[in-house]
């Protein structure tokens, strides 16, 4: 194992969040009253690329954002946090991506996105995530850019010996056509259900739909259970990480977190096991704190979690 610094390439999307509380969902036609409102950075991939970048990642970012007043905040924000963002291009045509997310009295996120300039990637954004993959360890994904988009830089990342964890969210039917070019696969619980037909209730489920996805070619399966912890399967091992108990301001962000650590961890060469608790310890922390990135842990708090608990 390697304490050294990673380099890890993000190809993903960039958002700018509208986040507001309320302490239920209206019905159809009806008007309920939050209790706040806020904006912040976003996407997946940004988020991601932030985690990273905490848990002592050397993170270089590709994707688009657009030529309108989100565009240089959201840059700026991932140069604050170290990110090389040279390989994210400014589209004259779309607008950023936006993700309005609403948080419910039990602090669960139900979340609509507009992709704008995210859903325009294409070839220049597969050329420059080739070029940002020279000495990097770990490709992470998701699926908020065109499927094709993100398959071809997995298949360059396999060809030239780079790890690719792909995160599937918010899934496709197209993602079952990608398993030979994945990793590690690291879908939540509706995600899981989405791409197996079994619905992931807790570990039992989860070790059926892990299982079911290695015999349709995934080579490691890690399903994020939230307040349960994550199941993973890989060549000979399996098992449950169970999640600290925390107290809970909000979900947004938790499995971007984990995603981030997991992703240092292996680039560090961590045991599998290991790997999947730095996750685990990562996403707990981001759900006690608010919003996406700012809910990002650092290297250091994760690792104090992890001394007190596993």
């Amino acid at each position: 194992m390697s304490d050294s610094k990673p380099s890890i390439v993000v190809l993903g999307g960039i958002n700018i969040n509208f986040i507001g509380v309320t302490p239920r969902l209206p019905k159809p036609g009806e008007t309920v009253t939050g209790d706040r409102f806020y904006i912040n950075p976003g996407g997946k991939g940004a988020n991601q690329a932030v985690a990273a970048a905490r848990m002592g990642a050397a993170v270089r970012m590709v994707g688009r954002v657009g030529r309108d007043s989100f565009g240089p905040d959201l840059l700026d924000g991932l140069a604050r946090e170290g990110i090389d963002a040279s390989g994210v291009a400014i589209d004259p045509d779309n607008p950023s991506g936006v993700a309005v997310i609403l948080l419910d009295g039990k602090r669960q996120n139900h979340i609509v996105q507009i992709r704008g300039a995210n859903l325009a990637c294409d070839e220049a954004q597969v050329e420059a995530a080739r070029a940002a993959m020279a000495g990097a360890r770990v490709l992470m994904l998701q699926l908020e850019l065109p499927f094709e988009v993100s398959l071809a830089a997995a298949r360059h990342a396999k060809r030239h010996g780079v790890a690719v964890l792909w995160d599937p969210a918010p899934t496709v039917e197209a993602m079952k056509t990608g398993y030979g070019a994945v990793d590690i696969l690291a879908p939540n619980q509706g995600e899981a259900e989405f791409l197996t037909g079994i619905e992931v209730k807790g570990p039992d489920e989860a070790r059926r739909a892990a299982r079911k996805l290695r015999d349709e070619g995934v080579a490691t399966v890690v399903i994020k259970l939230g307040e349960q912890g994550a199941y993973f399967v890989s060549d000979g091992q399996e098992g449950l990480v169970a999640a600290p108990a925390v107290d809970v301001v909000d979900t947004v962000g938790a499995g971007d977190a984990f995603g981030g650590a997991l992703a240092v961890a292996l680039a560090q060469g961590r045991p599998l096991p290991d790997a999947v608790r730095w996750g685990v310890a990562a996403g707990a922390l981001a759900v006690t704190k608010q919003g996406a990135q700012a809910s990002m842990p650092v290297r250091r708090d994760v690792e104090a979690l992890l001394g007190r608990v596993f």
